[in-house]
């Protein structure tokens, strides 16, 4: 253990351990990656914000998404790609820090967005015909500031608990800083870290899954009751392309947390869900959401041949 007045601002990263002729192909993945979701997350919300009459509560709650993936995105990346072509498994504990927070932001945001969304959907199926008195602008503006204002106070909460702690390691474990790798640098008891963490899972998950079961639930029930198969098979579609993302994130997230607390876990394993999940969701979340939705794919055809095959 060094010493605690000693201990160096720059700490070390495990790293992927890429055998030497993997990693230019490891290199140019991860680059190629990051470009597709920079662009498929920035064309997504373009196209939300340049046009208005996709300024609707289901596409404003949406236009959330690609905001928080290109946070998550940038907050790996950037880091991943710079490991990769200089082989440097170095990072400023200032960097990390900075990074774990905005990761957490991104991964606990997301699955509130997918809830916020979850409940216009129900809004929407279920009380069709009070939807544009629920949804209103300010009903919608308090809903979206309560998921972000929610999201940014806990993590913040949960950092401040961390940097009142006395560092004495520097060797990072993971391929990227999170709250659970940053606690393994601590030479305290970290038993309130440990508690406030836990808790914001069981709360997150406790709401969240909680939403998620009864507004699909209701949804489900309307849909049966409705005698158009059309809209029945619309809105089943719908929601099942939702829930389908919600799951995969969940299971990713939840296998990932599980994983610093059980020591038989390859680490290899953890590296891989661990970034699948700042991968995964960032990447198919535009796709999913705005080649499925045929209002947005209609305003994309519709741009591309007006500006870029001009006929």
């Amino acid at each position: 253990m060094d010493n605690i007045s000693n201990i160096s601002s720059t700490l070390t990263l495990q790293g992927f351990d890429l055998p030497p002729d993997t990693v230019i192909p490891a290199f140019l993945f991860a680059t190629l990656a990051y470009m597709i979701i920079l662009f498929c997350n920035i064309s997504l919300l373009s196209i939300i914000i340049l046009n208005k009459s996709l300024h609707q509560p289901m596409y404003v709650i949406l236009l959330n998404l690609p905001i928080n993936d290109l946070i998550g995105s940038t907050a790996l990346f950037p880091q991943v790609i710079k490991e990769l072509l200089w082989d440097t498994k170095t990072i400023q504990f200032s960097t990390c820090v900075t990074q774990a927070f905005f990761v957490h932001v991104y991964i606990t945001g997301a699955v509130n967005i997918l809830s916020a969304m979850a409940y216009d959907r129900y809004v929407a199926i279920c009380k069709p015909m009070n939807y544009n008195t629920i949804m209103s602008n300010a009903h919608l503006m308090k809903l979206i500031s309560l998921v972000w204002l929610s999201n940014v106070l806990m993590i913040a909460v949960l950092f401040i608990l961390l940097l009142r702690l006395p560092r004495c390691r520097s060797h990072l474990t993971h391929t990227y800083c999170d709250n659970p790798s940053l606690l393994q640098l601590v030479c305290a008891n970290t038993t309130i870290n440990n508690i406030y963490g836990l808790m914001i899972v069981a709360v997150s998950q406790v709401v969240t899954v909680g939403m998620m079961a009864f507004t699909y639930i209701q949804i489900l029930i309307a849909c049966f009751r409705n005698k158009s198969s059309d809209t029945r098979s619309k809105a089943l579609q719908t929601c099942a392309t939702h829930l389908i993302v919600f799951l995969l994130f969940e299971c990713l997230g939840l296998f990932t947390i599980i994983s610093y607390r059980l020591t038989y876990v390859s680490p290899h394993l953890r590296k891989f869900s661990g970034v699948a999940g700042l991968i995964m969701s960032p990447t198919l979340n535009p796709i999913i959401y705005g080649l499925k939705t045929k209002e947005i794919r209609t305003k994309a055809l519709k741009f591309l041949k007006e500006h870029v095959y001009p006929v």
